[in-house]
């Protein structure tokens, strides 16, 4: 993700030397990628991808960190100037008046149905709140980082996002029936109307917020409702800040196409502890720049606090993984600057020793913060860290020497002859298509299979790629039913692997070739038989078959030996229906096993006949193309046939005939073609 912060934001938590064109260099070196730094007026605007593992980098805090900690490694200064996660705690805020005697349900009712939906959630209501336009520095701020300005109360909430990292929300009290919030799942096919004005239909299973009565005033984590929104007339405000189920977050936005900022943070699992400055700070600004007065507690619902943990390395460690030596100093150094706690004072947390090869070995032991607690959790990962901040770009290049596996041979042969053959099908004008391996069960029975004999994933994301595919064939369908009307001819190839499913091991794995055109049996046949030409495979044999997806009256298989080389054919009308194609498609699948053993880079040598050809043209009727030039070539003088026309049930081919010693007249080619009918009889 993305997020942009502005220079002048960020020397409110960061003194340093560095200009902004050093910190956008130096911090993409070792950090969060700047991708660019545009000055408008006196500030500049820097634009920051944070990786997704990195979400307490998404804030200006968080880059601040980040930046104290990677710029002294090129030699400027850098020194954070306060730690909002330690200056902001709730006993602070908890001098601030509340009416005596106020029980706290009585103003504000929270139940939550599953402590699995939601980390930790804490409200708090405001009252005497003045709506006005934000003071000038937040609403330019905001502008320069792409948020628009709305109101000092709104904006308020997308400043706090923007500098903590922490999504907040804010409902209008008065707006909310019988002072409840009950957090719950939602139920298929309930409805939202969400901030922007759209009625959002719930899938099911997301995380939502009801008023007591029934009513979803919030859509957790993504937006809020419109019947709970801030307008001019709001006087009394419930603050409220919480971290959710990033799977849920996640699910619900996808599933809706609900794509908000919200969202983006909180799929990623934010870090509890950052809810209680979050809400103190928003508490501040929301005193000083809306005039709120606090009208109740702190509800803070926390079911399993953080738990700080603890991990250990030592400099041999460091050394060995990254290749060079460094002082423990600059290490210390390093890992403090990224806010991991060095102990050394407290007796749990004194340095340990352990043996390496026979000699006794410091170790450094660091407290994870909890904002790094996803994704620090060996110690690999705080050596990681060290060689990140250091800079790879410091490291050795020492770059191990390659070695060579030699493959074997049919290996080789197989990818070889994969190029060959698309570049090939390109040349003759057909696209290559790339499905994924997985299908889902509709296209199984689709194709009249068995969804049973498929291997079923455990994890799959989607039903779409749900079984492992048996067949080429149904992707290739679809491929041709998502492109029909969009061009007149359509001629797809791919070349995969199918699987075919075999009871307690692992699944027969194979390279097939599937083409499907939907101009006629005659351009695929040609096509077929151009590339067979192509990788001089010659000496096969056509027979009738009986292939699922074919029509019964239209279909052959080639064999060589007992090995079957392509099944050819036109898609049968049932599989069309089943597949909403209009026009009629053909098929065909190569065996890739076939087609390696029997390929030949170079082609038989053939002399040149010296001799006249005499070509003859006869038709039959009720006689197959196989079955003739089967006997037909028991004549020695027949160099070749062709086919020149097909008429329902009659074929006409073209004979030639000529001698390898001598010319011969017409009257013996004749002779001959008298023969071969003779044979047919």
């Amino acid at each position: 993700m993305n997020i942009k912060i502005t220079h002048n934001w960020l020397l409110e938590y960061l003194e340093t030397d560095a200009t902004p064109q050093e910190i956008q260099k130096y911090l993409s070196l070792s950090g969060p990628s700047v991708e660019s730094v545009t000055k408008v007026g006196n500030d500049y605007v820097y634009d920051i991808e944070v990786t997704s593992n990195r979400i307490d980098m998404a804030s200006v805090f968080g880059i601040a960190q980040e930046t104290q900690a990677i710029l002294p490694q090129f030699g400027k200064k850098a020194k954070l100037l306060f730690n909002p996660l330690n200056s902001y705690r709730f006993p602070v805020i908890l001098a601030s008046p509340v009416k005596s005697g106020t029980r706290p349900e009585s103003l504000l009712k929270i139940k939550i149905s599953d402590k699995k939906l939601c980390s930790r959630f804490t409200a708090i209501i405001l009252d005497n709140i003045k709506i006005s336009p934000s003071p000038e520095f937040i609403s330019k701020r905001l502008q320069l980082c792409g948020i628009k300005s709305i109101n000092n109360v709104v904006d308020i909430s997308n400043y706090l996002m923007l500098s903590l990292g922490q999504p907040v929300h804010v409902f209008d009290y008065d707006k909310i029936g019988k002072a409840t919030m009950i957090l719950r799942e939602s139920k298929k096919g309930e409805k939202i109307t969400t901030l922007d004005k759209k009625e959002i239909i719930l899938p099911g299973g997301d995380i939502v917020i009801e008023d007591g009565g029934g009513k979803i005033i919030d859509l957790c984590g993504i937006m809020g409702g419109l019947n709970s929104a801030v307008n001019e007339k709001t006087k009394k405000i419930i603050l409220f800040v919480q971290t959710y189920n990033p799977q849920k977050i996640r699910r619900t936005s996808m599933l809706s196409g609900q794509r908000t900022v919200a969202a983006t943070y909180f799929e990623k699992g934010l870090d509890e502890e950052r809810v209680e400055p979050t809400t103190i700070y928003g508490v501040e600004l929301l005193e000083k720049y809306a005039g709120a007065k606090m009208a109740s507690q702190i509800y803070d619902i926390y079911p399993n606090p953080y738990k700080p943990k603890k991990l250990s390395l030592s400099l041999n460690d460091v050394q060995r993984i990254i290749g060079i030596v460094l002082p423990k100093e600059q290490v210390i150094k390093i890992l403090s600057g990224l806010g991991f706690k060095y102990h050394l004072d407290h007796e749990p947390a004194r340095l340990a020793t352990r043996s390496v090869a026979g000699r006794r070995t410091k170790m450094l032991l660091f407290g994870v913060p909890s904002y790094r607690n996803r994704d620090v959790n060996i110690k690999e990962d705080l050596i990681e860290e060290v060689a990140r901040i250091y800079g790879y770009h410091n490291l050795p290049n020492k770059i191990q020497p390659t070695i060579y596996v030699k493959q074997p041979k049919y290996m080789d042969l197989l990818f070889e002859l994969q190029s060959k053959i698309k570049y090939f099908l390109r040349h003759l004008g057909l696209h290559e298509v790339m499905n994924y391996s997985m299908i889902s069960e509709k296209m199984i029975k689709n194709s009249d299979l068995k969804v049973e004999d498929h291997l079923k994933l455990k994890n799959t994301i989607s039903d779409d790629i749900k079984y492992m595919r048996s067949h080429m064939l149904p992707s290739l369908f679809r491929n041709i039913k998502n492109n029909e009307g969009k061009e007149d001819q359509l001629k797809f190839f791919e070349i995969a692997k199918t699987y075919k499913k075999i009871l307690g091991d692992l699944p027969n794995e194979s390279y097939k070739l599937g083409i499907v055109v939907n101009t006629n049996f005659a351009d695929l046949k040609g096509i077929s038989d151009a590339l067979l030409r192509e990788l001089n495979i010659t000496d096969f044999v056509i027979k009738k078959t009986d292939y699922p997806f074919m029509a019964k009256n239209l279909q052959a298989e080639f064999f060589i030996g007992n090995e079957w080389l392509v099944k050819i054919g036109q898609m049968s009308k049932q599989h069309q229906a089943n597949y909403e194609i209009k026009k009629n498609v053909f098929v065909a699948v190569f065996n890739f096993k076939t087609m390696v053993k029997y390929y030949k880079p170079i082609a038989q040598y053939i002399p040149i006949n010296h001799f006249a050809v005499i070509k003859l043209d006869q038709t039959f009727e009720n006689r197959t193309y196989e079955d003739i030039k089967n006997k037909a070539f028991k004549s020695k003088l027949l160099q070749k046939i062709e086919v020149v026309s097909t008429f329902k049930n009659k074929l006409t081919l073209r004979f030639y005939f000529s001698a390898n010693s001598r010319n011969i007249t017409e009257e013996k080619a004749k002779k001959e073609l008298t023969n071969i009918q003779s044979v047919l009889l």
